[in-house]
């Protein structure tokens, strides 16, 4: 009976490989997954930035499993520096900086819907929820970045700071994002100027005051944001921060070194803004 079965098996098995077929056995389908090594020990956290809450830690030496990367903050690690961030299969998060592999790694898809309305909005972006206001946001960020190479995430986290996620009254009634002012004129991209009281910052004596000042008033969001992005591509002060244009963190604090706000803190506050809200996630590559 064993001989019978055998042959029964046998049989067809022969008549593939007489037929030129190839014949292959496998538990499953091939992974994507790119398994790499860590060069020195490293962290392990819940998000791409060594400010989010630590997730573990890895050994080194250790393997890991890497499914996609994303923008995070930038880290000089043991093997380079870069802002790279891998998510392991576990879903936690590595910096690129410890991970030492030449093997191309998929990007992460977005978390949260990104492309914009195919009509651009004229009124105020919505404020329904913050997760509603960085869809509507995210288009003209990401536009303002392919023209004027300003990192999206740092110009989500500014139009949120700016306008209290689009809830200030120069963004419901001006459609000003970013608190631009007027200096003489609203420029070649907002149609006029209104006047408000505002804190303003003396860096010298670091005392702040109240005061007055006009802002820009435009027709859309979308020039809002265009004109933000302008602004920085164009005035001179700002050009070192073009140097970070892939480091967001860095180019923040260059633009407020240059002058953008008088704010103290402001370098601190954008970067926790694009940290909570994983904003780097929306940078173009």
């Amino acid at each position: 009976m064993f001989r019978s079965a055998r042959r029964l098996l046998l049989g067809p098995l022969l008549a593939v490989c007489a037929s030129g077929a190839v014949l292959t056995f496998s538990a499953g389908a091939a992974s994507a997954d790119v398994t790499a090594t860590i060069a020195g020990d490293a962290v392990l956290r819940s998000a791409a930035s060594e400010w989010s809450e630590r997730a573990g830690s890895v050994r080194d030496g250790a393997r890991v499993s890497i499914s996609c990367k994303v923008n995070g903050q930038y880290v000089r690690g043991s093997v380079r520096k870069t802002t790279q961030w891998d998510r392991l299969t576990n879903g936690k998060y590595l910096s690129h900086a410890h991970v030492d592999t030449t093997m191309k790694i998929p990007a992460c898809p977005p978390t949260t819907p990104v492309a914009p309305s195919p009509a651009a909005p004229t009124g105020p972006l919505t404020t329904v929820s913050n997760a509603a206001f960085l869809a509507a946001a995210a288009g003209p960020a990401q536009a303002s970045q392919r023209e004027f190479n300003v990192p999206a995430s740092v110009t989500l986290a500014q139009a949120i700071l700016e306008s209290g996620w689009g809830k200030s009254k120069l963004s419901m009634n001006d459609l000003n994002y970013f608190g631009m002012k007027c200096f003489g004129n609203p420029g070649a991209i907002a149609v006029s100027c209104h006047e408000y009281v505002t804190q303003e910052c003396d860096k010298v004596t670091q005392t702040c005051f109240t005061t007055t000042a006009t802002f820009r008033v435009y027709k859309s969001p979308t020039d809002s944001f265009r004109d933000h992005g302008k602004q920085l591509a164009t005035l001179s002060r700002y050009a070192p921060a073009f140097t970070y244009s892939k480091f967001p963190n860095q180019f923040a604090a260059e633009i407020h070194k240059a002058g953008y706000a008088t704010d103290l803190l402001y370098t601190d506050k954008l970067v926790a803004i694009m940290v909570k809200y994983n904003l780097y996630q929306y940078d173009l590559p």
